[in-house]
């Protein structure tokens, strides 16, 4: 990222700043693996927070994904808890649809992304309070389970791209709606599908120069050391008792957001009139 497009930003980088980033790392080391999500919907807030708009702190969470998801995918996978193949399939969608959102995402108004970003997570929360997945089901693969699954990837790459996520939240309830798997498997397998779409897109993001690498790599590189504490909470908790935690979580982000979004539409509906 440019010293021009740092400073239009304005992140904190006192010592404060780095503290409330190390501590949004370790909260989505925990939150990544016990739920399977790249981490997005804390990093997002935090750094739009510290100072980046949401164009730049979506894109920034992005990268710091990358470390996070990967070590998400070692501790799930040391338990035998992913489906190779539709990760694979998921990720050939996701990387399609991660371009379409990256591009969505250098173009679309600040105010557009943030109202995008809580009708976001009306959905994951409708979803996941409607279903509680078991812990024994498996995915059953087929021709017409994998076309499937690469179109659902295309939905959940643009949604990724565009709102600096980097996929779980849509991927995990959806692995386990439509395809069966069990919670464990939906969330080994949503951390593998979406770590090479975060990379790919990460590379687009670098080259719009929107990209806060610095926060990025804090952020990230503590998240990957917590993870595997997050895996292990998910492997003692039943399905029904992280299906309640994931949406208790999403529903105090989502007033959240709803406030922010809020503020930002009558600031510029004020600005409008002036």
């Amino acid at each position: 990222m440019s010293e021009a497009k740092i400073d239009e930003n304005h992140l904190d980088e006192s010592p404060r700043g780095i503290a409330i980033m190390a501590a949004v790392g370790v909260a989505v080391g925990i939150l990544s693996g016990l739920f399977g999500i790249g981490g997005g919907t804390v990093i997002v807030p935090a750094l739009v927070w510290l100072g980046l708009t949401q164009r730049h702190a979506a894109a920034t969470s992005m990268l710091a994904i990358v470390p996070t998801s990967i070590s998400g995918v070692i501790s799930y996978a040391l338990n035998g808890h992913v489906d190779w193949i539709a990760a694979l399939l998921v990720f050939c969608g996701m990387f399609v649809g991660g371009q379409i959102g990256s591009w969505l995402l250098s173009r679309l108004p600040e105010l557009v992304l943030r109202w995008v970003f809580v009708a976001f997570l009306v959905f994951v929360i409708i979803n996941q309070a409607l279903f509680v997945p078991s812990r024994d089901s498996a995915i059953d693969l087929n021709v017409a389970t994998g076309i499937e699954m690469a179109v659902f990837g295309i939905v959940a790459g643009v949604l990724a791209g565009l709102l600096g996520i980097g996929g779980g939240a849509i991927c995990v309830p959806a692995l386990s709606i439509l395809f069966n798997a069990s919670d464990l498997i939906a969330r080994g397998t949503s951390l593998l599908a979406m770590f090479p779409n975060a990379i790919t897109t990460s590379v687009a993001n670098v080259k719009r120069g929107m990209v806060h690498t610095k926060a990025a790599l804090i952020i990230g590189i503590i998240a990957a050391c917590i993870t595997p504490f997050g895996t292990w909470l998910a492997g003692i908790a039943s399905p029904s008792v992280n299906t309640m935690l994931f949406i208790v979580y999403l529903a105090a982000l989502l007033l959240r957001s709803i406030f922010v979004a809020w503020k930002a539409t009558k600031a510029a509906q004020a600005a409008k009139a002036a």
